[in-house]
Formats: structure tokens, sequence, C-alpha cells
């Protein structure tokens, strides 16, 4: 009825049926093929069409491709819905943690102290830590789990609070290491490794004393002869891969607008060409910056990385920075 009213008036109103009619379907749970067979039958009853033979091919031709196209459009239809309940659960897991991680940066006489951290995504894989109380020491920490999303984020809040489990600011790096070693080895699976550079600053003394546990090094940048050297003397196994280790610490004395750079993801950066960073372009853009305060220089250099990829970021960056101002 419907049909033969369309092919006669052609009107709104026959299309406005039409469209109630197609609404009536879809409670049904009606599928696309068998809507073709319900228009053919259709046909077939309006005599004064003169079905063709290649009209009732082509028809059923359609019902069979029909057949697949819903298929592929009702798991379509379920992977959409999956990835928005996991979208949503990330969402939800990215706001756990960074109330879980959250962390507040230190201040101290003479010394000025910043960061910043980008993830890639909706989790950061990196971590910053610092600990304080309100003593001469401040220390800090730049972490990143071998791993992305939830896993990840579960095993930063484990690093956090092993080291606030420690308690003190003045705590040894290469003890807090050991430490924070037995804990992961113990704790996460075997595919899972995090890497860890600690510093602890002696604001008294003007002394930066740090250890590593497979971290790319920090950058020691000395005003004095406007250099920059890697502080790589200390290093050591990513935590987690073996129980028994004993990490190593060094130290170093700064001077009056001295810095300490520590750094994840950003020897990571590729150009569109997959080009790599090198130590010397980060060193580069660092240095056009040194004279900002370590916020200003943190957010400068990001966007020289920015520019250097194109902006499509491919990791987490996380930078931090120590300055001695006095």
């Amino acid at each position: 009825m419907l049909l033969s009213q369309y092919l006669k008036y052609q009107t709104e109103r026959n299309l406005y049926l039409g469209q109630n009619f197609s609404r009536h379907l879809v409670q049904k749970n009606i599928t696309p093929e068998e809507v073709i067979s319900i228009h053919k039958v259709a046909l077939e009853e309006i005599q004064e069409l003169g079905m063709t033979d290649t009209m009732i091919i082509s028809l059923d031709f359609l019902t069979e491709f029909m057949i697949q196209y819903g298929l592929a459009l009702r798991e379509h239809k379920i992977l959409v819905e999956q990835q928005e309940s996991m979208n949503h659960e990330i969402e939800l897991a990215a706001k756990v943690q960074n109330t879980m991680l959250r962390t507040k940066k230190p201040e101290l006489d003479g010394v000025d102290i910043d960061f910043l951290s980008v993830p890639a995504g909706k989790m950061n894989g990196d971590y910053v830590y610092f600990q304080d109380d309100d003593s001469d020491f401040v220390g800090i920490g730049v972490a990143d789990v071998v791993g992305k999303g939830i896993p990840a984020a579960l095993c930063m809040s484990m690093v956090k609070n092993g080291l606030d489990t420690l308690g003190q600011a003045s705590i040894s790096p290469a003890y807090a290491l050991d430490v924070l070693n037995r804990i992961v080895e113990k704790s996460v699976e075997d595919n899972m490794f995090i890497s860890m550079f600690y510093g602890r600053y002696d604001n008294e003394e003007s002394v930066f004393t740090y250890a590593s546990a497979g971290h790319e090094p920090a950058l020691y940048y000395c005003a004095r002869e406007e250099k920059f050297y890697d502080l790589d003397e200390s290093k050591g196994l990513l935590l987690g891969i073996l129980p028994d280790v004993h990490y190593m610490e060094s130290s170093i004395k700064l001077a009056k607008n001295d810095m300490i750079i520590m750094t994840d993801g950003v020897t990571e950066c590729r150009t569109e060409n997959e080009r790599f960073l090198s130590r010397q372009e980060l060193i580069d853009m660092i240095y056009n910056v040194k004279d900002e305060t370590p916020g200003d220089l943190a957010h400068s250099v990001f966007k020289a990385l920015e520019k250097f990829q194109a902006f499509h970021q491919r990791d987490d960056f996380t930078l931090a920075v120590i300055k001695k101002v006095q």
C-alpha cells in the first residue's frame, strides 16, 4: 500500500508514512535483507509495473548483499559500543591517576624547581615525584613504566607509595632505588619494568646527589662554563629485573644559575621522516632558553619539540628542572 501510493503520487506525506513504517521495522528487529524481500513482494503485487527478470535478479542480488552488510554493520556497532565503554573506563582511570599521583612542587630558598609532564594519550606512563619535608633537603624522581595504560598507572602508584613510605627527603637516592626495586620485583608482572632517575638536593651544601635505574641521564648545566654534561656516572638496572640490586650514587655541587634537567620521552621524539632527536639538538633547545625560569624553560622546550615532531606527539613528555638562583 505504501509503495503503490508513493509510486503514484510521490508526495511528502507518502515519504513521512514510509519513515514511520521504517521505525516500526526497526522496533521489530527486521533486518535490511528482510526489508528488501518485503519491497520485492510489494513490487510483484503491483501488477501494472510488469516486473522483469532483470529487476527480480537485481533485487535478489541486493538481498544477498545486504545480508553481509547487515552482519558487518552489527559487528561495527558492537565494536563502537565496546570502544565507547573502554574510553569511558580510561577517562575514569586517568582521573584516578591524576588524583593518586598528584605531587606538589617543593619550595626552597635560593632554588627554583618546576616541571612539565604531558601524556601522549589519556594515561601518562611518566611520573614526577617530589619529596619535601620542610628540611634543607628535597627529593625528586622521574620515572617511566615500560608499558602503557591502566597497568602502568598502577605501577606508578606503587612507586609513589614506596617513596612515601621512605618518608624523608634526605634519604639516600641509591637506598631509595634499592627499596623500590625490591617492591617492584615482587609486585609486577615479568614483562613490566620501570626506569627511574632519583636525586636529592641538599640546599645547605648546594649538593645534588643522584642515582639511576636504567633511566636516561639527567643534564647538568654549568653556568660558569656555559656547558652541558650528562650525569651518567651512576648507571643501574631497570627496577624489577633482579631482586638483589644495589644502586650506586654520585654527587655534584651547584653554583649560582647551575641547573639539573631530568627528562623522559624527549629523545624518543622524531620527525615525520622517522629521524630521532639527537642529544645535541635537545641541548641546543635548552641552551636557547636557559635564562628562563624552570617552568617557562620546560614549556619552551616542549613547544620546540612539538614543531620538531610536526605536532604529532608519539610518547609521553616529561621535563623537570632544578635551578640554583642564589
